[in-house]
């Protein structure tokens, strides 16, 4: 097998293709990630024995806060890190080649909205600009720059000018996007009522402590009635993962074809299946260079289609600036 070909490979995968090219990332990181070949061989599992996606090691998430999770040697290009808002340190995700994720976060996100530079794209993510290493921050810059628009931007505290901008847009017909952690959309939501007809409004999950936790529908059915949207979209993402997934509303998200969602048993996280309920398993083929199958802490139901809902987060897990609300 050609390295280079299997990179090649990631962003074109389609459903017949999906299982056998994971099975290949599988192999080689098993072959290249002494990390995730130690983990595998404690659990057991020969990679030649291994022919199904539910047959692949998951590692631990928690593996990314104590450990250096690289495919092949290198000196990474950036660094993204979590938070760590519980005190027990953050995860750190070194990111070998910055262009992947670029490619990654662009095309995954055209696949579901269409081009960037149709879009007018405001960020109004202030915790995530208040510190270094955010991916979300990363992807939401590059995401401004392609839009191309004079008024797309990072608009933080600003909400009277947010405001204004919004209102000018809409009478525009202008696309836009505006994406933003929870609590900053609760905030501005609070002082301000709009008729958004032209805007996608997307949560990034996490209130970081500024507020008091809110279940999902709660959170939608505020922005709804308050920014006059039919639906608010959501984007399901992490420090460990280079691919995100989003949903158009409801809750419900949908994957890149280069990126799928298992679930785990709790008492068994050798349990796995392609759908029902359970603790998430990321296959995240961008995250080549480190690992692209990852058991998360988010509790959720798969739906036989292979869209995934996010219920809540295992018991003593961390929870992170990306973290959702519970149901």
């Amino acid at each position: 097998m050609v390295f280079y070909n299997l990179l090649a490979d990631i962003f074109n995968a389609r459903p017949e293709t999906f299982s056998g090219l994971t099975l290949d990332v599988f192999r080689f990181q098993y072959d290249h990630n002494p990390l995730y070949r130690s983990y595998t061989d404690t659990l057991g599992i020969r990679p030649g024995d291994v022919r199904t996606l539910t047959g692949i090691p998951f590692l631990p998430v928690s593996f990314f806060k104590t450990h250096a999770v690289h495919t092949t040697e290198f000196t990474p290009q950036a660094v993204f890190e979590s938070s760590g808002t519980t005190g027990t340190g953050g995860s750190r995700h070194d990111v070998k080649d910055l262009q992947l994720y670029r490619t990654s976060f662009t095309k995954g996100f055209e696949l579901f909205y269409g081009p960037i530079r149709d879009f007018c794209v405001i960020g109004l993510l202030p915790a995530y600009l208040e510190r270094t290493g955010s991916s979300l921050v990363v992807m939401v810059n590059d995401m401004i720059g392609l839009s191309n628009h004079p008024n797309s931007g990072f608009y933080l505290y600003e909400h009277e000018k947010l405001y204004d901008l919004l209102q000018d847009l809409e009478a525009k017909g202008q696309k836009t996007l505006l994406i933003g952690v929870t609590f900053a959309l609760l905030d501005f939501a609070e002082k301000y009522s709009l008729r958004l007809e032209h805007t996608v409004v997307m949560e990034t999950g996490g209130m970081k402590g500024r507020r008091k936790e809110i279940t999902r529908p709660e959170l939608h059915a505020f922005l709804k009635d308050r920014l006059g949207v039919k639906a608010v979209h959501a984007e399901y993402g992490m420090t460990e993962l280079l691919s995100q997934a989003y949903s158009s509303g409801e809750g419900l998200f949908e994957c890149p074809p280069w990126m799928r969602v298992l679930a785990r048993k709790e008492d068994d996280p050798l349990d796995i299946s392609h759908s029902g309920e359970g603790l998430l398993n990321i296959i995240d083929l961008a995250n080549i260079y480190s690992c692209s199958f990852v058991a998360v802490d988010d509790i959720g139901f798969i739906r036989p289609n292979g869209a995934f809902e996010v219920s809540g987060r295992m018991d003593n897990s961390d929870i992170r600036g990306c973290s959702l609300m519970v149901l």
